[in-house]
């Protein structure tokens, strides 16, 4: 079974990597409004997972 997590914060990313190409104010160095919420959306669900995984590793 897929770990929907995993797959949340992926799928962010996916979300900001379409915003990003098709966005004409979002360069290599700064984001748009729009841009930089998906790109926090993505940062903290990737956080969750890694720190879950983290978590994980640590409990005997």
């Amino acid at each position: 079974m897929p770990d929907a997590l995993h797959q949340r914060y992926l799928r962010a990313l996916d979300v900001h990597r379409d915003h990003r190409a098709a966005c004409t104010a979002c360069t290599s160095t700064s984001r748009c409004r729009e841009g930089e919420r998906l790109w926090t959306v993505f940062t903290r669900s990737q956080d969750a997972y890694l720190e879950r995984q983290r978590n994980r590793r640590n409990t005997p």
